[in-house]
């Protein structure tokens, strides 16, 4: 007993656990329909490219994962979370978009200027927009939410500016580099996995973490042990804005062009998500960068899995409300409270009989 509640005690249990779920959903509806088993896990090579529905997984769940690396910082460190994410891939798309085919120009197969300013300029773009967020926030004090809910308003609304109110199209076979392929490999999961890794090797080589944890769980403490936490929360909000901006830039990629009203819509509530099914509290403090990526992972396949078993794309987002509403509730602290007193109840009737 002791050793399984020391398991489920353990910060990444959930999270594994409900991708374990999703999995054996499969396994179970695969068998059902009297195929393999186990095709959910089958990965194969097809016209030179890897294929399966975990590549899939992996590929379509890229920018969500992108996402929830800055939204993790930003939830740790200020309490809140950042709407604005996905109205801030579009402008940052937009914007790449505008300045690689020319202004008003709807259609380009001739980029106006060298493809790496074009997508600096984007990934700048995102930046900016987060010490937007940041500033608000950290040196104005303005409640994360409403702070974000301006450039979450505003800022799909310039990118169409900024294109015109044009649907901004780049024909031009480098520019999809970001979502496509190299080799056999989907690009997005590399961006992905690259933004992960250089994540993770400055949060744990660092005592970076340590300082965003800190300043989460107590502002005015970690003031009065020497850190400067307005710098550090404007610092989380323009790496979210970072997150954002690399996001847009390979969801666009994706369609080589620029769609302002669609690129990046409702993909904040996804990466809010994503921190919440991690097992990161959204009360700021502890985080877990793992456990996001595992929920951002998680909410794909879900997807994925609803699309697999025949669920139309209209109907799809209640059974995948359904289902968060399942796992959230199960890694709520008043659910897990009852369930500890229930396990205290029944190790002490097991020792008075």
């Amino acid at each position: 007993m002791s050793k399984l509640k020391k398991l489920t005690g353990r910060t990444l249990f959930l999270p594994i656990f409900c991708m374990l779920l999703v999995m054996c959903a499969n396994i179970i509806y695969d068998a059902a329909c009297g195929n393999f088993a186990l095709n959910f896990f089958t990965i194969s090579i097809q016209n030179g490219v890897l294929y399966g529905r975990l590549i899939d997984i992996l590929n379509r769940g890229s920018e969500i994962a992108i996402l929830a690396v800055g939204m993790t910082l930003v939830v740790s460190a200020s309490a809140g979370t950042d709407i604005s994410v996905g109205s801030v891939m579009s402008l940052a798309a937009s914007f790449c978009c505008m300045l690689l085919a020319g202004f008003g120009v709807s259609s380009t197969n001739e980029l106006q200027m060298p493809l790496i300013v074009g997508l600096l300029a984007g990934v700048l773009m995102g930046c900016l927009c987060g010490t937007f967020n940041g500033f608000l926030v950290a040196y104005l004090d303005i409640q994360p939410m409403v702070a974000t809910l301006i450039l979450y308003s505003a800022a799909r609304a310039i990118g169409l500016l900024l294109c015109n109110n044009l649907i901004v199209y780049i024909r031009n076979d480098s520019y999809a580099v970001l979502g496509k392929f190299i080799g056999p490999v989907p690009t997005p999961i590399l961006v992905a996995a690259a933004c992960v890794i250089i994540a993770l090797i400055v949060l744990k080589k660092t005592a970076l973490g340590l300082y965003i944890q800190s300043v989460g769980i107590n502002k005015r403490a970690s003031r009065i042990a020497g850190l400067n936490s307005r710098k550090i929360i404007l610092m989380c909000y323009i790496v979210c804005g970072l997150c954002a901006g690399i996001a847009g830039l390979v969801n666009s990629s994706r369609i080589t062009s620029a769609d302002s009203n669609n690129i990046g819509l409702s993909y904040e509530l996804d990466a809010i998500l994503a921190v919440a099914l991690g097992g990161n509290s959204l009360g700021g403090g502890k985080f877990n960068l793992i456990g996001s990526i595992i929920g951002a992972y998680t909410i794909q396949a879900i997807t994925t899995t609803l699309l697999a078993v025949g669920v139309s794309t209209d109907v799809a987002p209640v059974y995948k409300a359904i289902i968060v509403i399942i796992i959230v509730a199960v890694q709520a602290p008043a659910v897990k409270d009852y369930f500890s007193r229930q396990s205290a109840k029944r190790a002490a009737a097991k020792a008075r009989g």
